[in-house]
């Protein structure tokens, strides 16, 4: 479980400028036509080579993955190890460009596009790459662990199935990564038709597909979205391909597309900020909603003293199913008589912060 600390300040600025007009278009849509409306809004994006003299693939990660703690190095996605970011390859001893959405799920190799989304290529082992192949991303059965450099880095294989299975720091940002895929490459010119399967597929089949969908699924629900996610997907947008994950902003947008939402409307104002003239009187105030995911209550903790603050719970469609206020600076809410799923928090009435929390 994620103990989910959000900056007032931070949240409210991001989400005021994703939310109020990137995802517009995409706003009381459902099924085929809200995934019509996300691709047409992350389409198009500024495309890099994977490698050349001018600003390529791996320049690219060694911005969005950089080391906050040593800026001269990367973090690798499965194993979670800072490696000097110079060492690009470097004849095997140094680092890979993982494409999360195998390359050959699809066969679109290394070509501008699909090939070179930085949305889903991150900075790997080269060992660990190998060993991640293209399996179909699952639990393992039959589990071996994944070592790099004498590390076990908590990835598993499966023994037995063609399968992968990422730690579970970074089980959420996978499932999110192929998400974004599924619905950025609809097999509109050059670009294939990438789609989710829950059939394992063997590792000759160069089908575009990408397995097991109830996994990814599940994954998106218990690893929550980081503020390194976050941070990545910023990066991505504002300085080099000028596009974003919409499941890093909206990590619910997968159960409207293939998850437990099917069917219904995807209500986006619940995340709109523009109520939020109070953030001078508030400057510095912080919440913690914990645990997250739960399975029958949640404790809401603020940074500071607030009374008489409402509290509103809605469901994913905007239904609001439960109401109270806050009650100093630790406010505990009993969710044990609803559905699990995804559920919005609205907290506040001069200053309206939104936030999601996962029952189950």
């Amino acid at each position: 479980m994620k103990f989910i600390v959000f900056s007032l300040l931070l949240i409210s600025n991001l989400l005021s400028a994703q939310d109020s007009t990137y995802y517009l278009s995409a706003h009381k849509k459902s099924d085929d036509s809200l995934k019509y409306e996300l691709n047409q809004i992350i389409k198009n994006h500024t495309e890099f080579p994977y490698t050349a003299s001018s600003t390529d693939v791996w320049d690219i990660l060694k911005h969005t993955d950089r080391d906050t703690a040593n800026s001269n190095n990367v973090i690798l996605i499965y194993s979670g190890r800072s490696v000097d970011a110079a060492q690009e390859y470097n004849s095997a001893a140094g680092w890979s460009r993982e494409h999360v959405w195998a390359k050959s799920r699809g066969d679109f190799g290394t070509s501008n596009g699909a090939g070179t989304d930085v949305h889903h290529l991150r900075p790997c082992d080269v060992s660990v790459n190998s060993t991640r192949n293209n399996r179909n991303f699952d639990t393992c059965i039959t589990c071996v662990d994944v070592i790099d450099n004498g590390f076990n880095t908590g990835s598993k294989r499966d023994a037995d199935l063609w399968t992968f299975e990422p730690p579970d720091a970074v089980k959420g940002d996978v499932a999110r990564m192929i998400f974004y895929m599924a619905v950025r490459y609809e097999g509109e010119g050059s670009d294939p038709d990438l789609e989710l399967t829950n059939t394992l597929l063997n590792n000759t089949d160069q089908s575009p597909l990408q397995a097991r969908l109830n996994t990814l699924l599940h994954w998106n629900r218990i690893d929550t979205v980081s503020n390194w996610e976050r941070n990545r997907n910023n990066i991505i947008d504002s300085f080099y391909q000028h596009n974003r994950n919409p499941f890093i902003d909206h990590p619910e947008l997968a159960e409207y597309l293939w998850g437990d939402s099917i069917g219904l409307t995807w209500m986006s104002t619940l995340a709109d900020t523009s109520n939020s003239a109070s953030i001078d009187k508030y400057p510095n105030i912080e919440f913690t909603i914990y645990p997250n995911p739960t399975t029958t209550r949640i404790s809401i903790k603020a940074s500071t003293n607030l009374i008489q603050q409402n509290i509103i719970i809605y469901t994913s469609a905007g239904v609001e199913v439960l109401s109270d206020v806050i009650k100093g600076e630790d406010t505990e809410i009993n969710l044990e008589g609803l559905p699990d799923g995804m559920y919005f928090i609205s907290i506040g009435d001069e200053f309206k912060q939104h936030f999601r929390v996962l029952k189950i």
